[in-house]
């Protein structure tokens, strides 16, 4: 496969997109291209070309794509369903590759592929493979990278340290993976740097393995005058039997699908939260120690 060059993100002003974009742009390797919508006011640095796309029309996202060697997709949850229009413009664009918005969990895990919050990115997914399979010069990539680190941090989803008596999911102890998001970046530049080693499969990466008890441990280094009090336990299987019964009801809210996420990154091991393979090494993804979960703890609960 030939080199990447030319790349294309959809999605570059987000949480997670503005890292990823920022990585492309230091690496070097790469001419970068940002497509947004019309009514987007984000502004990006002179050195990157911006187009504009009707992100639900194929016609405007194909013409925007012309061109450009890969895609990477840093929507956010919002604007997962709407990649169908991004991977069918990218075919359409003849694009060698494609990376679609994923950044989480292992979805080629049956258990955590089969929960309803997966259900968009398993569609996606379904769509790519067959897209690569009916023209071959077209391929992919999900970087699995399962609970983002520094921001789950800081918005107290891996740990509540705002509060004096945070809640542990199925006791605490369950090792899950985490990655900060500049790792992610990296990752990214990792692919694209490495077609062949990486095109249609999952690659995985992760800059730690820890638990919420370990967190909770840490918080309390950086904050040793707060008065702590024994965690609020809650238990992942009742959480994703509520969630059920509230589909089956018909109630569809931000709660009711966060308790899948932490189904798959606290719950039992068959759900994959723990990766006990990585492609670091190929992505040059080099990890973060305790230190910097600490240093990441002490930048969010001292500010």
């Amino acid at each position: 496969m030939a080199a990447i060059r030319n790349v294309a993100v959809v999605g570059a002003s987000g949480s997670l997109g503005a890292p990823v974009l920022e990585a492309l742009i230091n690496s070097g390797k790469f001419n970068v291209t940002v497509v947004r919508r019309p009514s987007s006011t984000a502004t990006y640095p002179e050195s990157i070309k911006v187009t504009t796309a009707d992100l639900s029309s194929v016609d405007s996202v194909t013409a925007a794509f012309e061109g450009q060697d890969a895609v990477v997709s840093t929507v956010g949850t919002a604007g997962v369903p709407t990649q169908s229009v991004l991977v069918e413009a990218a075919v359409g664009a003849d694009v060698k590759r494609f990376l679609p918005s994923d950044f989480g969990c292992d979805m080629s895990n049956p258990k955590a592929g089969a929960l309803p919050v997966y259900k968009n990115k398993m569609a996606i997914h379904k769509q790519l493979r067959e897209a690569a399979a009916a023209r071959p010069s077209f391929t992919w990539t999900s970087v699995c990278s399962n609970a983002f680190l520094d921001y789950g941090l800081q918005k107290n989803f891996l740990l509540n340290w705002k509060e004096s008596k945070p809640k542990f999911f199925d006791g605490g102890k369950k090792i899950f993976s985490a990655t900060s998001l500049d790792s992610i970046g990296q990752a990214v530049v990792g692919v694209l740097s490495h077609p062949e080693e990486t095109e249609n499969r999952f690659v995985y990466v992760k800059d730690i393995d820890v638990s919420q008890n370990q967190l909770l441990e840490i918080a309390k280094r950086v904050d040793p005058g707060k008065k702590w009090e024994e965690p609020v336990h809650v238990s992942t299987a009742e959480l994703e039997k509520s969630s059920n019964e509230s589909l089956a009801k018909g109630q569809v809210s931000p709660p009711v699908m966060m308790a899948y996420l932490f189904r798959v990154i606290f719950g039992p091991p068959e759900y994959g939260g723990y990766f006990a393979k990585v492609d670091n090494a190929l992505l040059r993804v080099k990890g973060k120690t305790e230190a910097d979960v600490e240093a990441f703890l002490r930048k969010f609960m001292l500010s």
